[in-house]
This record gives C-alpha cells, sequence and structure tokens, in this order.
C-alpha cells in the first residue's frame, strides 16, 4: 500500500496528491513520486490543457464521471491536489494497487 500516502480519504470523496509529467508521449501512471502519484499526460501545459487531460484521464481510470474530478490546487505546479468526488478510499485501493503492481512487473 505504497499509494496510500498520497490519498486522503474525505467526508464527500478522495484527495489524490499528484505529481504530474506534462508532454509524455501517452497519459499514464508511472509510479510514486514522494508523497505523490505520478502520472504523465500528453498534452502540454499550456492553457490548462494538461490539467483538463489529467482530470479526464482520472475519471476514466477511477469509473466516474469527468465532473466529479476537481483540481482543488497546483494549476501551474506540477504538484497537484485533485478531489474525486463521490468515491472512497476502498473504492480507489483496487484501481491504484493493481496500476503500481502492473508497473513493478514491467521493471
Amino acid at each position: 500500500m505504497e499509494w496510500a500516502r498520497c490519498v486522503i480519504e474525505q467526508s464527500k470523496g478522495v484527495e489524490i496528491r499528484i505529481y504530474i509529467q506534462p508532454r509524455a508521449s501517452k497519459t499514464e501512471i508511472v509510479g510514486l513520486h514522494g508523497e505523490a502519484l505520478k502520472i504523465r499526460v500528453a498534452s502540454p501545459p499550456v492553457d490548462g490543457q494538461a490539467n483538463v487531460e489529467l482530470c479526464r484521464f482520472l475519471a476514466r481510470h477511477f469509473g466516474v464521471p469527468r465532473q466529479n474530478v476537481r483540481l482543488k490546487s497546483g494549476t501551474s505546479s506540477r504538484q497537484k491536489r485533485v478531489f474525486i468526488e463521490g468515491k472512497i478510499l476502498a473504492e480507489l485501493a483496487a484501481s491504484l494497487t493493481e496500476s503500481l503492481k502492473g508497473l513493478k512487473a514491467d521493471r
């Protein structure tokens, strides 16, 4: 449960600390970066495109409507906090564990 340090459960959802790497070849979770989940996004950090791509990716990855994923802080920073409304930690746990386990198997 290495990912547990980057996720904070709140009353109406879950907040995730994220370190983003824009202009990647594809959008994907690549591991942990300190106490944040590291995600590469294909979009450039221009006019909020990377933020939009990040929220879209997280909505698809966790199976929630796009409007349930909001950027709480870090709009112009690589370090961000994203709130996912309507999910609890237990619901995200399997997806995060699987994502990070798959990365270790690739190395």
